[in-house]
C-alpha cells in the first residue's frame, strides 16, 4: 500500500480522530523521560478497543512498519522512543478501563492504559491492596509497568510488578490474541508466556489485558526517620537492619545534596546539615509493627544515628514520604538536564556503591544527588547537567559508564526497575554473556520475523 492508503486504513480501524499525522502531534511522541535524542514517528495511532488494537498491530506487520507502544511516556531508558521516522506509535490511553476487581478471589483485570495510582486507589476502595508503587505512579500506566517490570518504594517487602502478574492477554505480530496465565492461584497450562512478557519492553507482543494479583492491606504501619552524620553509617545501618531479619516495607536513602535540595523545594523541616537520611516504614500486624519499629530505632542508634524519630500521626508520615517523592522533581529544578540512573547492587554492597558514586562525582566534577531504595540495593544516582554543554556532557557519559562498571563489579545489575531500552543496551553483554544476547535475538526473531516490535531496544539489532 502507499503511505496515504496505509493512513486511510488506520483511520478505518480506529477512526480519523484517533490517527495523528500532523507534525505537531507527532513531535509530542518523539521522546520520553530518558535523556536521549528524539525521533519523530511517521504516525501516531490511538485504538480504543481490543479488536482495534489487534488490527493495528497486524496492519503494521503487514506493511513492515516499526511499532512502539507508549503509555504515558515516563520511561527512563528510551524504551518508548520511536525506532525510526517510519515508526508508528500506538498510544494506550484509549485502553484505560478497569474491567474487574474481584474481592473474593483477589485479582483484577485491567487494560494496559490504566494509570497506576488510579488503579491502586480503586483497589483500596474495595478494601484491598496493590503494592507496586513506582515513583511515576501518578501518571505511569500498568501496561508500561509490566513491560518494564517496574518497582517502587515498597519493593523491599512486597516485590515488584512481576510478583503481581497472574496472566496477560497480548497480540502477536499477526494480530492474533495470545492468552497466558489465569485468574486462579495456580496455573500450569502451557508455556509460561506471562512471565516471559513481563519486562519484555515491547519486543515480543502488545498487551491487551492484564490480570493482577491483589492482597489484603496491612493492619498497621509506622514510619521513621534516622539522621546520620556520615553516608557510611547510614549505609551500614541499612545492611544491619536486613541482617537482623527485619524486612521493612520501605527503606529509603537520601544523601546530603538531595536533602538540601528537597528542603529548599518543599520546606518540610529536613535536617540540612545531615550527611544522610534514612526513611523507613514497617507494616503488618500491630504487635509486629511495634516490635520491628523499636528494633529498627535501636539499630539506628547503635550504628551512630544522630537522631531517630517515629511519625506521631498520619500527617507526619505523609510528610516523610512526600519528602522522598520530592527528590527527583527537586533535583530536576537545578539544571536543564537530569540523568536519573538505577544502578543496583547486593544490599551488603550499598556502603561501597554510595562511596563509589561520590568518588565518581568528584572525579568528573559533576553534581550527583544520590537517593533510592537502599533496602533492596536500588540506588538512583542523579546527575545534574546541561546537555547543550558538550564538554560537560562528555564527562557525564564517562561517569555513567563508571557507575555501571562499578555496579557490575560488585555483583550488581544494570537496572533494578527502569529497564534497558536504548540507554543501556551497550552494557548488556557485560552483565550477561554473548550467548545470552544471541539467544535473545533468536527468541525475538521467532516471535517477530520482520522485526517491527520496538526494534533496536534492549538486546540491540
Amino acid at each position: 500500500m502507499t503511505d496515504k492508503q496505509v493512513v486511510r486504513r488506520f483511520e478505518q480501524i480506529v477512526g480519523a480522530g484517533n490517527v495523528m499525522a500532523a507534525e505537531a502531534d507527532r513531535q509530542a511522541y518523539a521522546y520520553d523521560a530518558a535523556v536521549l535524542d528524539s525521533v519523530v514517528p511517521a504516525l501516531v495511532v490511538r485504538p480504543e478497543t481490543m479488536e482495534q488494537l489487534g488490527q493495528v498491530v497486524a496492519l503494521c506487520n503487514e506493511n513492515g512498519l516499526p511499532l512502539t507502544v507508549r503509555g504515558s511516556g515516563t520511561n527512563l531508558s528510551g524504551g518508548t522512543i520511536p525506532s525510526s521516522t517510519r515508526s508508528v506509535v500506538v498510544v494506550t490511553n484509549g485502553l484505560a478501563r478497569i474491567l474487574e476487581i474481584n474481592t473474593e478471589d483477589l485479582y483484577a483485570v485491567v487494560e494496559p492504559g490504566v494509570i497506576t495510582a488510579k488503579f491502586a486507589a480503586a483497589v483500596a476502595e474495595k478494601g484491598l491492596f496493590y503494592p507496586p508503587d513506582p515513583g511515576s505512579q501518578a501518571v505511569s500506566t500498568l501496561g508500561g509497568n509490566v513491560a518494564e517490570n517496574a518497582g517502587g518504594l515498597r519493593g523491599l517487602k512486597y516485590g515488584v510488578t512481576k510478583d503481581y502478574v497472574m496472566g496477560v492477554e497480548f497480540f502477536d505480530v499477526n494480530g492474533e490474541l495470545v492468552k497466558s496465565g489465569s485468574r486462579t492461584v495456580k496455573c500450569a497450562t502451557g508455556f509460561n508466556l506471562s512471565d516471559l512478557m513481563v519486562g519484555s519492553e515491547g519486543l515480543l507482543g502488545v498487551f491487551a489485558r492484564i490480570v493482577l494479583k491483589l492482597i489484603p492491606p496491612p493492619k498497621a504501619s509506622q514510619a521513621m526517620t534516622a539522621v546520620f552524620d556520615s553516608v557510611e553509617k547510614a549505609s551500614e545501618t541499612v545492611s544491619a537492619i536486613i541482617a537482623d531479619r527485619i524486612v521493612p516495607c520501605t527503606l529509603e536513602f537520601l544523601d546530603n545534596f538531595t536533602i538540601r535540595t528537597v528542603e529548599d523545594f518543599r520546606h518540610a523541616g529536613l535536617p540540612v546539615d545531615a550527611e544522610a537520611l534514612l526513611l523507613i516504614e514497617v507494616d503488618g500486624h500491630p504487635a509486629e509493627v511495634a516490635e520491628d519499629s523499636e528494633k529498627i530505632q535501636e539499630i539506628c542508634r547503635k550504628k551512630g544515628a544522630v537522631s531517630v524519630q517515629a511519625a506521631a500521626n498520619a500527617e507526619e508520615k505523609d510528610l516523610i514520604w512526600q519528602a522522598r517523592r520530592d527528590a527527583l522533581p527537586a533535583l530536576a529544578r537545578l539544571k536543564p538536564t537530569t540523568v536519573l540512573e538505577d544502578a543496583t547492587v547486593p544490599r551488603s554492597r550499598i556502603p561501597d556503591m554510595v562511596k563509589k558514586i561520590k568518588e565518581i562525582s568528584q572525579t568528573y566534577n559533576l553534581d550527583i544527588g544520590t537517593f533510592g531504595h537502599a533496602g533492596d540495593g536500588n540506588l538512583h544516582p542523579t546527575i545534574l547537567t546541561d546537555k547543550r554543554n558538550h564538554e560537560e556532557y562528555a564527562r557525564v557519559e564517562k561517569a555513567i559508564d563508571d557507575i555501571f562498571e562499578a555496579a557490575l563489579a560488585m555483583g550488581g545489575t544494570l537496572s533494578g526497575e527502569h529497564g534497558i531500552g536504548l540507554a543501556k543496551r551497550k552494557y548488556m553483554e557485560k552483565e550477561t554473556s554473548r550467548g545470552t544476547i544471541l539467544y535473545s535475538r533468536m527468541l525475538k526473531q521467532t516471535f517477530d520475523p520482520k522485526n517491527i516490535l520496538n526494534p533496536g531496544k534492549m538486546i540491540g539489532e
